[in-house]
């Protein structure tokens, strides 16, 4: 190669080995640069690029990777890895966001990245070449990683299962950290909603040591996050926001219901300031909002859920020889994490046994208060005055040691690595604002007034302690002390609740070795190879609280999760050189990979890749790539322990909201199974019907795992052009296509494509694992778990432009970056005859499928001067309408027809939102940077989305910014 052979390499090279200065999200074909005498090759370290083990001097790639440099994540307003990650195009929707306070299990607080869109478990993220480490559920937790430590990040948008193993069906997110430091340095940073909450504080610290034989760095950084209240916006203050301010609460409220029959005169609640035992101070219950009988649960409800970690990462590396060195990490993580929701919503009709006594004499209805026909009490009441809170600490350890080096044979250099990498997460969570069931039957069981004018439980014959039950009367509303209320009592609130622990481990154990040289040299360059073995095991469990494993409290019941597997593995990889400096060709090459793993589990697979280069002309580059990939299931997907839970779903037979509304053979199918299918309707929290499309269920369905599970398989393909034209050497652009095809899928099951399954497509076998009320038809028990079937399959396009213009009046930079989904389809059953469902541009619970994001950055840097500003683009999406009868003015295409006919119905488009943000910096001369910025300049509040999109307890995208943020940034150098 010689110094003037293109333009593309020096970009190469420099956006990969020197950084991309000026830029906020370097593309791997970044700026160009003058050639100088470091230029030349033999000058240059064989360096190895995130998508390919072969270490080379030319670093073009046939997979498109992007590149996040030091200093550009300094220049962003983002503070944590996962919110700078968040804001690269290819990235999807987080898969627990900080807006999801409902979230359960062992994942909630962490932050987990998704690439294409196809779920974080099908996105491997490693540190320096090596995986960080994942939870049961198949997650691998960024937040653990400081930012401080961080010298770049490569995200590899293409499979490379065949490269790294199983998890990289999406793509690849690889942390360099940095090394060879020395000296100290800090950070500060502080920063603050313009509403004055939400405060975000990060403070870190590195020293680093840099001898003749090795080097040391180590970094300590603490950050918290504080809360925001969905109290305190306007779009999470309400249920389905403020253009709907009154609907969707509750009336299982912290009035008190007692449930009775339309016949007996239906539900009624306490007069308020009423007698409680005299049921002529009853009304019926009163659901208009907001002076009803109904509870606004966003207002105790968390819209930001805070975050607190500390965070500690050393490294080091000592030449033991001159063809020896060791090098070792270790990183230490504490997060600590808390979510809020509303009390719970009791409702005794869901809990057998716990039905208000004839003879409890808070029974208004009971033997205590001259009834004639004296009857137990069915009775709902949300526990208001004791909200559940759930706690979460998570401890990672993970540490990596390894010896590498080089030596000579046949005149050729070859490169070696052996490492053992070990990763172990302690998780401990306390719950408190669930009611313990079997105390709740003693509460509201048989009671009396005793001597001191006192209800006490028992009888008076056979009177119960106060020390072994406390009486309960919900029927006493929130704001009123009295004999039996829970407001102002905490005797019955220290005996109702009690709170509940849960544990969880998981350990990741990892023996590589690597090989890499040139085999032989060939007209066009060196044919090199690279070969390894990894023996992996992991292992992990999730424990539940023992009244969460039995039912025994209103928290979801959970079994519990424990399980292990192995994977042996061997890989190779081939880079060979066909053609150099000819007509036509500057350079053409092809790479072939494959890796075979051997799972203890479910057996051996063997998957294969393929990509080239090629050069036409020195300042235009083509590239591709075709993948074969698997996904292994994870040891929640195998042993995981069924666990309960109120899903949100629309039910086919409602005539209202479902399909049955206008399909006549559905309404027949629901005929089979519901005695007033023509009129039945859905039922809700409370046991009423719906108002809305996609209800919470009022009972607890049971979702689970399955042992018999097999991998996903996949088969990705790129094809791209790169051009970095010799008129403009700081103008570089690159074009990608992108296609991604998951078979054999595994499926997390959920309500509603069962029961559509079932009623609207006619499949007979998903008709089980799910029962109905015989009298009012409602479904009264359903259980759904993951299965393989099906696929999805997404494809489009990656486009990228960087441009850096040097003026007297300093450097002008623009980086703009851009992904367009072309098409997102998925199928949940391998029924041939089922259509597929069409998500893209969608949004759901899970999150919204935009079809087009861009970001653009545009930079200035004059001296000791810089500014930045950014702009955040994320197109338009469509949801289920919330009501095309009674919101018609929001509900855009009403008779909506999907190519599969489950997915018919009313839909409504919201607009597309950008979001700008901006920064100035001043170096002082102090060895100092200053940065001063706001993300969401312009205070931008994006539409309102009713699907709740992110699992966000709000209708409003959980990854959407939810204010104006100012921040400042401080850095010293020592």
């Amino acid at each position: 190669m010689t110094v003037d052979q293109n333009v593309l390499v020096r970009a190469v090279r420099y956006a990969l080995v020197a950084g991309s200065a000026g830029m906020v999200l370097a593309p791997a074909f970044a700026f160009a640069q003058t050639p100088s005498a470091s230029d030349e090759p033999a000058q240059l370290e064989r360096v190895e690029v995130t998508g390919s083990r072969i270490r080379k001097v030319d670093l073009e790639t046939a997979q498109p990777v992007l590149v996040i440099d030091r200093a550009e994540i300094q220049r962003q307003g983002f503070q944590s890895v996962a919110d700078i990650l968040q804001n690269v195009s290819a990235t999807g929707s987080p898969a627990i966001s900080r807006a999801e306070p409902l979230s359960a299990g062992e994942s909630p607080g962490g932050s987990f990245i998704d690439l294409r869109n196809l779920g974080p478990q099908r996105t491997l993220v490693l540190v320096n070449g090596k995986r960080l480490g994942i939870n049961t559920n198949g997650l691998q937790d960024v937040s653990t990683i400081p930012t401080a430590i961080i010298q770049s990040v490569e995200i590899l948008k293409d499979g490379a299962s065949s490269v790294y193993g199983s998890d990289a069906i999406g793509g690849v997110i690889n942390f360099i950290t940095r090394s060879n430091f020395e000296g100290m340095e800090a950070n500060g940073y502080w920063g603050q909603y313009s509403e004055g909450d939400g405060d975000i504080q990060r403070w870190d610290a590195t020293i680093g040591y840099k001898g003749d034989r090795g080097s040391l760095i180590a970094v300590a950084e603490y950050s918290e996050e504080k809360v925001v209240h969905g109290s305190d916006r306007e779009f999470s203050r309400y249920p389905r926001g403020q253009f709907h301010p009154y609907l969707g609460w509750t009336t299982v409220s912290q009035w008190g219901v007692l449930v009775r029959t339309a016949a007996n005169g239906g539900n009624v609640v306490l007069d308020r300031g009423g007698n409680p035992y005299d049921i002529t101070n009853y009304h019926p219950t009163n659901a208009s909002a907001p002076n009803g009988d109904v509870t606004n649960t966003n207002m105790v409800t968390d819209l930001r859920t805070p975050l607190e970690t500390k965070n500690l990462f050393v490294s080091g590396d000592y030449q033991i020889s001159d063809y020896v060195r060791f090098r070792g990490d270790v990183m230490y993580s504490d997060r600590d994490s808390s979510r809020q929701v509303a009390g719970y919503p009791f409702q005794s009709a869901s809990f057998p046994g716990t039905t208000m006594s004839r003879d409890s004499y808070f029974n208004p209805i009971g033997s205590h208060h001259g009834a004639a026909t004296p009857a137990a009490a069915s009775f709902q009441r949300r526990t208001w005055e004791v909200p559940r809170v759930t706690t979460s600490s998570l401890q990672n350890f993970r540490a990596t040691l390894g010896l590498e080096g080089s030596f000579e044979l046949a005149d050729r250099t070859f490169d070696w690595d052996v490492s053992y990498l070990y990763s172990q997460n302690k998780l401990n969570q306390r719950a408190y604002g669930n009611l313990n069931l079997a105390r709740v039957a003693q509460a509201v069981g048989p009671s009396f007034l005793n001597g001191a004018g006192r209800v006490q439980c028992g009888t008076a014959a056979n009177p119960i302690p106060f020390s072994t039950c406390v009486p309960w009367n919900p029927f006493l509303p929130y704001g009123r002390t009295g004999d039996g209320g829970l407001y102002n009592n905490p005797e019955l609130q220290n005996y109702l609740f009690q709170e509940e622990h849960t544990t969880g481990m998981t350990e990741t154990k990892i023996y590589s070795a690597n090989l890499t040289g040139p085999i032989v040299t060939l007209p066009a360059g060196d044919l090199s190879f690279a070969f390894g073995a990894e023996h992996r095991s992991e292992n992990g469990e999730f424990l539940p609280d023992a009244l969460s494993q039995t039912g025994g409290s209103t928290n979801l019941a959970a079994g519990p999760t424990g399980g292990s597997y192995k994977v042996d593995e061997l890989y190779a990889e081939v880079f060979v050189p066909i053609l150099k400096d000819v007509a036509f060709a500057k350079d053409l090459n092809i790479s072939i990979a494959s890796r075979h793993s051997d799972y203890d589990t479910f057996g051996k697979t063997t998957n294969n890749k393929v990509g080239f280069t090629w050069k036409p002309i020195n300042q235009l580059l083509f590239r591709g790539t075709r993948a074969d990939g698997f996904r292994a299931p994870t040891i929640a997907d195998l042993y995981g322990g069924g666990s309960q839970t109120f899903p949100f779903y629309t039910d086919p037979c409602d005539t209202v909201y479902g399909a049955a509304a206008s399909n006549a053979a559905v309404r027949a199918r629901c005929g089979q199974d519901i005695q007033n299918a023509a009129t039945f309707r859905q039922l809700g929290q409370g046991f009423v019907p719906t108002t809305v499309a996609n209800a919470q269920s009022p009972v607890a369905f049971v979702s689970g795992s399955n042992p018999n599970l097999l991998p996903e398989e996949s088969r990705s393909s790129t094809l791209g052009v790169v051009w970095s034209p010799e008129f403009s050497e700081n103008l570089n652009m690159s074009l990608d296509w992108w296609k991604i095809r998951i078979d054999n899928t595994i499926v997390s099951d959920d309500p509603t494509t069962k029961l559509n399954d079932c009623y609207v497509d006619g499949n007979a076998a998903r008709c089980n694992g799910f029962t109905r009320d015989p009298e009012l038809g409602y479904v009264n028990s359903l259980t759904f778990g993951n299965r393989n079937a099906g696929y999805v399959e997404t494809k489009g396009f990656d486009f990228d432009l960087s441009y850096r213009l040097p003026t007297d009046w300093g450097t002008f930079g623009v980086v703009w970056q851009n992904t367009y989904v072309s098409s997102l389809e998925s199928k949940s059953t391998d029924d041939p005859t089922t259509r597929p469902s069409q998500f893209n541009s969608f949004s759901n619970s899970a999150g919204i499928n935009f079809r087009l994001r861009s970001i653009a950055t545009f930079s200035w840097d004059y001296g000791d001067f810089g500014a930045t500003w950014g702009s955040r683009y994320f197109s338009s999406s469509k949801e289920t309408c919330l009501s095309a009868v009674n919101f018609p003015n929001e509900c855009s295409d009403p008779g909506y027809i999907a190519y599969n006919p489950s997915d018919t119905r009313p839909i409504n488009r919201v607009g597309a939102n950008t979001f700008h943000d901006l920064q100035v910096r001043w170096n002082a001369p102090w060895k100092a940077t200053i940065s001063l910025g706001a993300n969401n300049v312009f205070d931008h509040q994006a539409g309102l989305n009713y699907s709740n999109p992110a699992s966000s307890s709000t209708p409003y995208y959980g990854a959407f910014d939810i204010g104006r943020f100012y921040y400042v940034r401080y850095h010293q150098s020592f």
